[in-house]
């Protein structure tokens, strides 16, 4: 009978990196990128070795910026093991885990500054919000969004909305002037006139989750659903909540009346977590032409026209 696998045993299986994550990132100009991806099953394999875990998969097909591992620790307990590929805020997801401490989010259970490895309390990767009907999935968001907004750790790395969506301004302006978003061109310039207004007077400065969609909440063992994969920016709620409101767009343009439905939907999700009406159209109608415009100078524009019209329905 074959012996058990030991904690750290590179022999358990090889270190694979998923297709979805090279597609994505093996184009990157940047040297530190291609660098990192060259070396990152190394890298892993040194990870196991040095924190004393069991590699048991790599899941396909995976993230497109960073590769996670499931792992056992030396106890025997489960976890996931993440490498964020390298860039500006590539160290801000594990800042934004710690100060939650496992309100709301995964618990982070260590962190290695030197290969920006992150082990994470594992969550059932299988089992998100997405698998709920509709009303009960953005009633459970919900209340697992309300734990994240709280107020940001003194000192923290975080960028602000305001910053964010001032480095997106010249990508939109750029991307709206292609021939293929000529029909969009009024959405994208009231995109930008909302992201001057919107950031001159933020009502709160909290930290947020920045991409929080029902795909990003995941069950746990010691609460029933836990937010994941952050990317940490400090502002206000609505900024946050507009996301949560793209979510399952597919549906609603699938559905009768679907404008009359985003409107409602953004009148719920304001209503039942406080936060102002106006500004959570605004954000949602920018996040939705941000995010189409980009989509679409990525050759997907099946899904750039679904946001686009979503924006156009607000």
């Amino acid at each position: 009978m074959a012996s058990a696998p030991q904690p750290g045993d590179r022999d358990t299986a090889r270190v694979h990196v998923p297709k979805r994550l090279l597609d994505a990132m093996g184009d990157s100009p940047a040297s530190a990128v291609r660098s990192w991806l060259d070396a990152l099953p190394e890298t892993v394999e040194r990870q196991l070795a040095a924190w004393e875990l069991t590699l048991e998969r790599v899941p396909t097909p995976g993230g497109r910026h960073s590769l996670v591992a499931l792992v056992q620790q030396a106890d025997g307990t489960p976890a996931a093991l993440k490498f964020p590929a390298p860039g500006p805020d590539s160290d801000h997801e594990g800042a934004a885990l710690a100060h939650w401490n496992g309100w709301g989010a995964a618990r982070l259970l260590r962190a290695d500054p030197d290969t920006g490895a992150l082990l994470i309390e594992r969550l059932r990767d299988a089992v998100s919000l997405r698998s709920l009907p509709e009303p009960k999935a953005l009633l459970e968001a919900a209340g697992t969004v309300r734990r994240l907004w709280v107020a940001p750790p003194e000192g923290h790395p975080f960028a602000s909305v305001t910053g964010r969506t001032a480095e997106e301004r010249e990508v939109l302006r750029a991307l709206g002037t292609a021939a293929w978003a000529a029909d969009a061109r009024p959405l994208t310039d009231e995109a930008l006139e909302l992201r001057e207004a919107l950031p001159a007077e933020p009502p709160e400065e909290v930290l947020l989750h920045g991409d929080f969609r029902q795909g990003k909440v995941l069950a746990g063992e010691r609460a029933p659903w836990l937010a994941v994969g952050p990317v940490p920016v400090v502002g206000e709620r609505a900024y946050d909540l507009a996301r949560l409101v793209l979510d399952r767009c597919e549906d609603l343009a699938a559905g009768p009346g679907p404008a009359a439905a985003a409107r409602r939907r953004i009148t719920k999700l304001a209503d039942s977590l406080d936060v102002d009406r106006d500004r959570l159209r605004g954000w949602t109608l920018y996040r939705a032409v941000e995010a189409g415009l980009r989509r679409g100078a990525a050759g997907d524009r099946r899904r750039a026209e679904l946001l686009l019209g979503f924006a156009g329905w607000l």
